[in-house]
């Protein structure tokens, strides 16, 4: 019998499987498809995924194959340049998720993760001990907790019977990796050109002669599972800028579109929902991968202290309260920004406006750290201004905040060195260190790196440690 088991191989499901292996929970990776996809579908890490992978000492995998770009254009693709941002990761990192994924997957079995691939869940019964997951193959499987991470056309929320109220799609976009023999110099000059006004079309080299190139398409396919063909994608770029710049040789061809969806719920029972199972969007400002690997941090956690047995009352519901609403927000401002690319006069004019208004460093700080989502504060109660907010990689006397979150667990920072942890040692890690930049006497910081207490008495301490850290020991 498995602890969790983890429907679905892609980054959410792989970040969630070695969030929990810190715990030494028993994890199963179910992955439908045999072979991981050649689809690119996301190419940009933003500054909070970047954060929560260096919190674990995985930053650098992932740099050594990314390339730093400027922020500016995140938003609506509004050009502007980035103002100073409250993250030491103020760029986009620029790698495949193709990449993203191998590297997650790696990083699960490595920490003890069992992975299957080609095989795929289709039922599912819950009771009061366990659920009962079954295989195409017929195998029954059991675990004490599900989480379906299958993406946007879930079967465990299919299953479960979860409403997914939202928007279908009503504009489509076709996407591709392609050769082509249009001079890049030329190309280089129509996509500025056209880019002008039309956001939904761009070309980009990748090397060895291969472009990814995307563009809008002509009305929403019937069946969203066919993928669109050459003659689709070289007709589409006729009609957007004048030429198909001679695409051949597809190494693949998608298509996505702008339905915007959010589960009414996040938990049923033992089975929850995260990344796309649980919210699908527009791909705008390029937040669907990361707000998934942030879904998992936030989860991992949580589900393992359920598994290991010290979660106080209602830890794991946190999860729902505190991610559906940060889901939400993001829907609606990719709802604004799909707004805002709209060739129609009146949103163009209102895209001027806000073009305008980002001159200003306050409005073009505040959305970007939205994208970036270094902006999302948890409703923890009234009390500090950091409770809720994650704490970004402040230096310490003795190295870096983040080197001190490697290992998942709980950390009480205190400058007094009067407070003490010592009935949760086993959940929490107490040092008694110093930044300038952290001007409070102590901090508790929960394992997915958001302040669960700022203070100096001893006895709020214990009341904050009970809340996410469960009973004392000793």
């Amino acid at each position: 019998m498995f602890d969790v088991i983890i429907a679905g191989g892609g980054p959410t499901g792989m970040m969630l499987a070695g969030e929990l292996r810190l715990h030494d929970v028993r994890v199963l990776v179910l992955e439908r498809d045999a072979e991981p996809t050649r689809v690119v579908r996301a190419l940009g890490m933003h500054a909070r995924t970047m954060e929560v992978l260096e919190q674990r000492g995985l930053l650098d995998r992932f740099e050594a194959l990314g390339k730093r770009y400027p922020l500016g254009g995140f938003f609506a693709g509004i050009t502007q340049p980035a103002p100073e941002l409250d993250t030491t990761h103020p760029y986009v990192l620029s790698i495949p998720q193709t990449t993203t994924d191998r590297l997650l997957a790696e990083h699960a079995a490595e920490a003890g993760a069992e992975i299957r691939r080609g095989s795929e869940l289709v039922g599912l019964a819950q009771d009061d001990d366990g659920v009962t997951v079954e295989l195409a193959d017929g195998t029954a499987l059991r675990s004490r907790y599900v989480v379906g991470c299958d993406g946007g056309r879930s079967t465990v929320r299919r299953l479960l019977g979860v409403d997914f109220p939202g928007e279908p799609t009503r504009v489509d976009t076709l996407l591709g990796e392609v050769e082509l023999t249009e001079p890049v110099e030329s190309l280089m000059a129509i996509v500025a050109e056209v880019r002008r006004t039309q956001i939904r079309f761009g070309a980009m080299p990748l090397g060895d002669g291969v472009y990814r190139v995307v563009a809008p398409a002509d009305g929403v396919a019937a069946d969203r599972t066919v993928p669109p063909t050459l003659d689709d994608l070289k007709r589409q770029l006729r009609a957007t800028c004048g030429t198909d710049f001679g695409v051949h040789s597809p190494r693949w061809l998608s298509r996505f579109g702008d339905a915007t969806r959010l589960a009414e719920r996040y938990r049923t029972g033992r089975v929850l929902l995260a990344g796309d199972a649980a919210h699908i969007h527009p791909p705008m400002g390029g937040q669907g991968l990361n707000l998934g690997v942030q879904d998992a941090v936030n989860l991992g956690w949580k589900l393992a202290a359920e598994v290991r047995g010290w979660a106080p009352a209602g830890l794991l519901d946190t999860y729902h309260a505190e991610r559906h609403p940060v889901a939400a927000d993001v829907l609606d401002n990719t709802r604004a920004q799909m707004q805002l690319v709209s060739l129609e006069p009146d949103a163009q004019a209102v895209r001027r406006l806000i073009a305008e208004l980002m001159r200003f460093d306050e409005v073009n700080r505040y959305l970007l750290e939205r994208i970036i989502a270094v902006a999302v504060r948890y409703d923890l109660g009234e009390g500090h201004e950091l409770l809720g907010r994650r704490l970004r990689d402040v230096p310490l006397k003795g190295g870096r905040l983040y080197d001190l979150l490697h290992a998942g667990r709980g950390l009480l920072l205190d400058r007094t060195g009067a407070l003490t942890a010592a009935g949760w040692a086993d959940r929490v890690d107490h040092v008694v260190d110093a930044s300038e930049e952290l001007d409070v006497p102590a901090v508790l910081v929960r394992p997915d790196g958001h302040v669960a207490w700022v203070g100096d008495d001893q006895r709020e301490l214990e009341g904050a440690l009970s809340r996410w850290f469960g009973v004392p020991v000793g």
